[in-house]
């Protein structure tokens, strides 16, 4: 796939959807981060589930802390692998605590050491809390960006790395939401829609259905 095709490609999500943004629901960096931690082989809906019943009660570090790992568990149950990632979340907020004065660090060392923390989560925080032009690639964005040919890769840090080489700046805050949500609705795993594809006539997938 050449440079201009992949220009059109942004240029019709960008139009298709101008402001896109993550379909968790947070008002805060920290909210964010608990729900991108939560959301791991998980929904977003099921964490949107969940965080409406938790934040109201803790949104803060330690609120979360005091809840402790049994009470954070009461909100989290309906969410896959519920308990390792109550363990992570109170770990996560003693770090919060004790070395961040309970605020989420704009670094992506520091939020990559925190426990349940990876790099996509991190580069999700970076971009979606604090406007980095970060890419974060997750199982959505590396089908769509191999089925296309948009930026191929063999695992998701080869994908990641070609997108950050082959995105222009301008479209680079938003690309990581416009392909997911593009692989979320559209090309979907199993039978992508490519009939009602707004990108089928530069799209480079060689068994394209109706």
């Amino acid at each position: 796939m050449n440079k201009e095709k992949r220009i059109q490609i942004l240029q019709r999500l960008r139009e298709n959807n101008p402001k896109p943004t993550t379909e968790l629901e947070f008002n805060s960096p920290f909210e964010l981060l608990v729900a991108v931690l939560l959301s791991a082989q998980a929904t977003d809906v099921s964490v949107n589930k969940a965080t409406r019943l938790l934040y109201p009660v803790a949104n803060t570090p330690q609120a979360i802390f005091d809840l402790g790992v049994d009470g954070v568990k009461q909100y989290i149950k309906t969410i896959g692998l519920f308990n390792s990632k109550a363990e992570n979340l109170i770990k996560t907020c003693r770090i919060l605590i004790d070395q961040h004065n309970s605020i989420v660090p704009e670094n992506r060392e520091a939020l990559e050491a925190l426990p349940g923390v990876g790099r996509k989560t991190a580069n999700v925080v970076l971009n979606t809390a604090f406007g980095w032009p970060t890419i974060a690639v997750d199982t959505h964005i590396f089908r769509v960006s191999n089925r296309t040919k948009f930026a191929p890769g063999k695992n998701v840090d080869e994908v990641e790395q070609k997108l950050l080489k082959v995105v222009p700046a301008e479209f680079k805050l938003d690309v990581h939401h416009w392909l997911i949500l593009h692989g979320r609705y559209t090309c979907i795993a199993r039978k992508p829609k490519c009939g009602s594809c707004l990108i089928e006539d530069l799209c480079e997938f060689a068994e394209k259905v109706d």
